[in-house]
């Protein structure tokens, strides 16, 4: 689908000081980040752990919550961690076990349920199987805020229960003893975009403050857990989560984990105190390696491996993450091939892309959902069909919330939780056709009168002598990037191709040498993604490119290379 190019409103006069401070180009970035404000600019550019990271007992129920804990460890009792399944729960369990260990919690389990049979959050077998084991606390990870009745069978069998969530929070909360959620009106939290393991890290925090207060510097190491997470499930990294992931990335660089080690050599990912990573190597490398397991098969493989200390044993562990993460790739390009033709043909004119099959492996539906939602920018569902029930993920877009869609079909739906652009759900067979009439109605009243043109947005419009290493420079102290700040975008005009090559397994990615018509000046340009677009392009062609700026680096030589983005011929 093409998209319109929306290149930002350049600012007028600015402050003379900031003049003098930044780059005229990076003072236009920061206008369209909102944070052009003295007072923000401070926040935006100065780290400061100590000031940044807030108290967490600005949680109101957070007392109570380290309360039970401790109260756990003097008697000794069994601590239940439930946690999620993806990159986000997995690290989230992983820091909450660690943390508990370290202050003298002695019995501690984990349990993360099994995505095909069991579905997202607490469920009332596993309830059970807990309870059987002993355990008299449960703690839930980025999951438990909408578990009501799951919640209430804990506490019928004795159990008390701690809620650690970050996702929406509907109107009826669980009676659980404490619950930790950012979205929880009057929760009396300023920060609402921590992810799940953030979370968590607040928790650890204030149990650490109680029970290990010469210990708190120890808790840093757990920050690379946190940055994972946090990555991997795209909230915004802004305000405290900004400070979480750029202290978290350089704890990644100098990790002791010996799974992540592991990980990286398996996985030919370099990462150490000589390359501390950016967010692009969480989001494309880590993260997806870790989701992997339980989207192919069952996550405790890679929680195991988060946890493990023993080099065999990770290894091993390492080896069968990587296996999965082939195999899903695969699994996704196929099926993403399938829905697309789908979508081409019978949703042409609907506002919500739904697909279904009995085949379908339920662990990367939200992948094939968001890869359809992207490509045709709708709201898109897609399910695996049970012999019972229907278990899905939805991907939404910018102008429409879907977990606020999900609640008012939430009397059709076994369970269902999520965030406004993603979202998963569950529901009987008998209900899905009324589900899918309430759901599709409402999507076509509410984005009736908007405009769903898929748009990429520019940050600036470039000319060729501006590009060089001063910008590339300045760039890079705007990170972290990620969602809630992007990386730069960047339009320049009338290039001309001067070689092009398509290149990768399968062709996929373009690779071009472009020279400006106005300037002297060559460009390495590289598109990832981009080799089926190519189509048509030809040496001596005319473009507009829109693209990220990146040093690339080979056998030592360093250069300016645009990664491209989107490209389109200029006829004028």
């Amino acid at each position: 689908m093409l998209k319109n190019w929306t290149v930002a409103e350049k600012i007028g006069e600015v402050d003379s000081e900031l003049k003098e401070r930044f780059h005229p180009i990076v003072l236009q970035i920061l206008a369209n980040r909102g944070v052009l404000e003295k007072n923000k600019l401070e926040k935006f550019f100065v780290f400061d752990y100590e000031k940044d990271v807030l108290d967490p007992f600005l949680f109101c129920d957070m007392e109570k919550a380290v309360a039970r804990i401790l109260q756990a460890r003097e008697k000794k009792e069994k601590i239940a961690i439930f946690g999620d399944y993806d990159a986000d729960g997995v690290t989230a369990t992983a820091l909450i076990y660690e943390a508990l260990s370290k202050i003298g919690c002695e019995d501690i389990v984990y349990y993360i349920p099994d995505r095909q049979s069991e579905g997202y959050g607490m469920n009332e077998k596993a309830v059970e199987y807990l309870s059987k084991e002993g355990a008299t606390l449960i703690i839930t990870v980025d999951c438990g805020i909408t578990n009501i009745k799951e919640v209430e069978l804990a506490i019928s069998f004795g159990m008390d229960v701690i809620v650690t969530d970050h996702h929406h929070a509907p109107n009826l909360l669980p009676r659980a003893i404490a619950i930790i959620n950012p979205h929880v009106e009057n929760c009396g939290y300023p920060e609402k975009t921590l992810a799940g393991v953030g979370v968590a890290f607040k928790l650890a925090q204030a149990v650490y403050t109680k029970a290990a207060p010469d210990k708190m510097e120890q808790l840093k190491w757990l920050l690379d857990l946190v940055v994972i997470g946090t990555v991997a499930d795209c909230v915004p990294l802004v305000g405290e989560n900004r400070v979480l992931v750029r202290y978290g990335l350089v704890v990644l660089s100098k990790t002791r984990r010996t799974g992540l080690l592991e990980m990286f050599k398996v996985g030919r990912i370099a990462i150490d105190e000589d390359n501390v990573p950016d967010t692009q190597k969480i989001a494309f490398q880590i993260a997806p390696r870790i989701n992997a397991a339980g989207r192919m098969d069952h996550a405790s493989s890679s929680l195991k491996l988060m946890i493990e200390k023993d080099v065999v044993r990770a290894r091993d562990l390492s080896l069968e993450v990587e296996s999965r993460n082939q195999s899903r790739q695969k699994m996704t390009k196929e099926i993403v091939r399938e829905v697309r033709a789908l979508a081409e043909n019978s949703f042409k004119d609907r506002k919500l892309i739904f697909a279904s099959n009995e085949h379908w492996q339920v662990g990367i539906l939200g992948l094939i959902a968001g890869r359809i939602a992207d490509d045709f920018n709708k709201p898109t569902a897609v399910f695996q069909k049970k012999e019972k029930e229907f278990i899905g993920s939805f991907r939404s877009i910018n102008q429409f919330n879907i977990v606020e869609a999900l609640e008012k079909c939430s009397d059709l739906l076994i369970k269902f939780g999520g965030h406004s652009q993603a979202a998963g759900a569950q529901l009987k067979i008998e209900n899905m056709e009324a589900f899918y009439e309430r759901l599709s109605g409402i999507i076509e009243n509410d984005l009736a009168e908007k405009d769903l043109s898929p748009a990429l947005e520019i940050d600036f419009e470039i000319l060729a002598p501006d590009v060089d290493w001063s910008l590339l420079e300045n760039i890079s102290k705007l990170q972290p990037f990620g969602e809630g700040n992007s990386e730069p975008v960047f339009l320049m005009r009338n290039l001309i191709v001067e070689t092009m090559r398509i290149v990768g397994n399968g062709s996929k990615h373009l690779k071009l040498s472009l020279k400006s018509k106005e300037y002297p000046m060559v460009f390495d340009a590289i598109g990832f993604g981009l080799g089926e677009n190519s189509l048509g392009i030809n040496e001596g062609d005319n473009l507009d490119v829109v693209f990220n700026l990146k040093e690339d680096e080979w056998n030592g030589n360093k250069k300016i290379q645009l990664f491209l983005i989107d490209i389109k011929k200029n006829l004028g």
